[in-house]
């Protein structure tokens, strides 16, 4: 804000001569303004002002200190950049301002690796073959006070499988269908098609009323209420999409009849009431036959082995 510079009026003086009126003017003190001198002040909201600025320069100073610190001060990690594809992939991580107790290892999760290599200022990692049982986030860790540590991103595209390639139901219960991702990242988008012939039908969620998908990361799953034994057995592709590419997998459907639990009972009824027929009709043809005679068979038997008994007690007497 421009400031204006208050001048005082002059001193007027009475009429006639002045014993002044010979003398030289005098200068004023200092911090006043006299006659023939203009000395500029500043207002109150130039001062406010001037403060604000001298305030925003401390803090931008304080500022610029503490993101030299955060930024520069003690070491520093770089890794190696994501990988994507490759054999026998060689990760690494350097750590600056480099100590002679700090040691480095990796990490994969919770499983610690063994480095193939590890200095007090290096270590590193090889990884056979990029793909989907490989992928995910190695962490390199150096043993400073704090502990440091450096992340590489071992990215592949989905790699989809089905939880089981052949589901069963029954006519009019609910069918599920399970797929996931075993790579990393996690998928971003999944899709369900059913396979008629050699095209794709795409599967909208709370199509019919009866089709629901429920996805979530590196899952997904089809839910179909009330199954139709007409229209829903066959076979149902899941895929899946994340930023390097993406996977597939198919799903079969059976869906049973009703009374196709009944079958096998009645299976067994059939064979119990044929298994007695054959053994009645068996045993009726053969009693005509293998049935004995009270007259012939059951009396002259007795009679020869009471007659023989005899003439053997006649025997004995007569030798007596």
């Amino acid at each position: 804000m421009p400031f204006t510079p208050r001048v005082a009026p002059p001193q007027t003086s009475s009429p006639g001569p002045s014993p002044l009126s010979n003398r030289p003017a005098e200068r004023a003190p200092r911090g006043h303004v006299g006659v023939g001198r203009i000395k500029p002040q500043k207002s109150q909201a130039g001062k406010a002002a001037m403060g604000a600025r001298l305030e925003m320069l401390v803090w931008g100073a304080f500022l610029g200190a503490v993101v030299g610190v955060a930024s520069g001060a003690g070491p520093q990690i770089s890794a190696t950049p994501e990988v994507t594809a490759g054999s026998n992939v060689i990760i690494s991580c350097n750590i600056s301002e480099p100590r002679t107790t700090a040691k480095g290892y990796w990490m994969k999760g919770e499983t610690k690796l063994d480095s193939n290599e590890t200095t007090p200022e290096f270590t590193s990692y090889l990884i056979p073959k990029v793909d989907h049982e490989t992928s995910g986030e190695y962490h390199c860790i150096f043993d400073t006070v704090p502990p440091l540590k450096g992340t590489v991103y071992v990215k592949v595209k989905p790699h989809v499988v089905a939880y089981k390639k052949s589901e069963h139901g029954n006519e009019g219960d609910m069918g599920l269908l399970t797929c996931k991702s075993t790579s990393y990242p996690a998928v971003t988008h999944w899709r369900w098609f059913k396979v008629e012939g050699e095209a794709f039908q795409l599967i909208v969620n709370g199509s019919e009323e009866r089709f629901f998908i429920q996805s979530e990361g590196n899952k997904t799953e089809l839910r179909i209420v009330s199954l139709n034994l007409q229209k829903d057995p066959g076979e149902y592709l899941c895929n899946g999409t994340n930023d390097l590419g993406e996977g597939s997998a198919l799903v079969g459907l059976r869906v049973r009849s009703r009374l196709a639990a009944l079958w096998p009972f009645l299976g067994i009824v059939a064979e119990v009431l044929v298994l007695v027929t054959i053994i009645f009709i068996y045993e009726k043809r053969r009693q005509p036959n293998q049935v004995p005679d009270d007259d012939d068979g059951g009396s002259a038997p007795l009679k020869s082995n009471a007659t023989n008994y005899q003439d053997k007690n006649v025997r004995q007497r007569n030798a007596n």
